[in-house]
């Protein structure tokens, strides 16, 4: 991993909600680490994908990355004024894509759950 990279994946560590590649960006500037834009943006997939980040959409379609604490993706319900996000027990939705997967013979099914309102600080 560079020294870039590392510094993404701080970045993304250090901040509370999800946020976009740009925003994280612009975060990174403004501490004074140096990285580019394109950077951030590989970081972000390289954490995606081997489940190092969650990943939601906003309502625009942009994707929204947070660092995934637990081993297991997990799914949201996110403020779409704040972005404040509440991770949800989503145990009956994870079963019912393993019987999907289980029925209908495929493999490694993935699934994406978007959930979101207006929180009670924002209404």
């Amino acid at each position: 991993m560079t020294r870039q990279r590392a510094a993404v994946v701080q970045a993304l560590a250090d901040s509370v909600d999800f946020v976009s590649a740009q925003e994280l960006h612009a975060l990174m500037a403004e501490s004074g680490i140096r990285v580019g834009l394109t950077t951030v943006y590989r970081a972000l997939q390289d954490l995606e994908r081997t489940g190092g980040a969650d990943v939601v959409r906003d309502e625009v379609g942009e994707r929204l990355y947070r660092r995934r604490l637990d081993p297991e993706h997990r799914h949201y319900l996110i403020c779409r004024c704040c972005r404040r996000n509440e991770p949800l027990d989503t145990e009956a939705v994870e079963r019912w894509v393993a019987l999907v997967a289980q029925t209908t013979g495929f493999a490694a099914v993935e699934h994406t759950l978007e959930l979101t309102g207006v929180c009670g600080r924002c209404q």
